[in-house]
């Protein structure tokens, strides 16, 4: 794979906009006693172009998200540097699998035993493991995906139980609300719930925490997160300190 051209035009806007977050997410970890180094930015480019992923490839960034399989197809078709990293982060349908294993170096949305056995199935037919977060409905919103805590330790034991998979954490998305205080509890909940599982299922790793987004990211780290999906403050937000 080639990597982007240094002909790339990087706007002084989109340079100013990714030093603002890399400073809270420095500022977040630092006040909870954490290596802001622990924490992964994924800019969720689902909004934006080619040209928009380019620019901020650029400018450092490497790890990017998208919603939609056949989205992201279309806009890293070609030229994708080797050291561009892509996280499905998404609702996941089966019948999309297929174009997701092996391409995505994370899936943050199992959330089913039968998406983790078409995972897996695809997976051992390609030869490779592929890393997988569960995605767990923290907040209880009937509108949102995720499994339910209750049904989490069985899809925990199926995913273990699966070669193809490597398991590496827990995902959560939190109500989306004005308030970031609010958001809190979710982010906590999560942290403790994966806490407690890691003494019922001493083989898994579950290190990463994947929650926060634009809203609420520097709440989500002082609450334990390690990946936060920002968007907005990114690629559209005015910069704001």
């Amino acid at each position: 794979m080639n990597a982007v051209g240094s002909s790339v035009a990087v706007s002084s806007g989109l340079e100013q906009r990714i030093a603002v977050v890399r400073e809270r997410i420095a500022a977040a970890a630092t006040s909870a006693g954490r290596d802001p180094a622990q924490v992964t930015l994924i800019a969720v480019c689902k909004t934006v172009d080619r040209a928009a992923v380019d620019a901020a490839y650029a400018c450092g960034l490497r790890d990017f998200g998208e919603n939609r399989v056949q989205d992201a197809r279309d806009k890293f078709a070609l030229d994708v540097p080797a050291d561009l990293r892509l996280h499905m982060i998404g609702t996941l349908q089966t019948n999309k699998v297929r174009y997701v294993v092996g391409a995505f170096q994370l899936v943050h949305s199992l959330d089913r035993v039968e998406l983790a056995a078409e995972l897996d199935r695809r997976a051992r037919q390609q030869n490779v493991i592929q890393p997988v977060l569960i995605q767990v409905n923290v907040a209880r919103e009937p509108q949102k995906h995720g499994c339910e805590v209750e049904e989490l330790p069985a899809l925990i034991e199926h995913a273990l139980g699966c070669p193809g998979l490597q398991l590496r954490g827990l995902m959560t998305m939190a109500p989306l609300t004005s308030v970031g205080e609010e958001t809190r509890p979710v982010f906590r909940g999560l942290r403790e719930l994966r806490d407690e599982l890691r003494g019922r299922f001493p083989e898994a790793t579950l290190d990463e925490l994947s929650m926060g987004m634009t809203n609420d990211y520097p709440i989500a780290i002082e609450e334990g997160a390690t990946i936060v999906r920002v968007g907005r403050a990114i690629f559209a937000e005015t910069p704001a300190r």
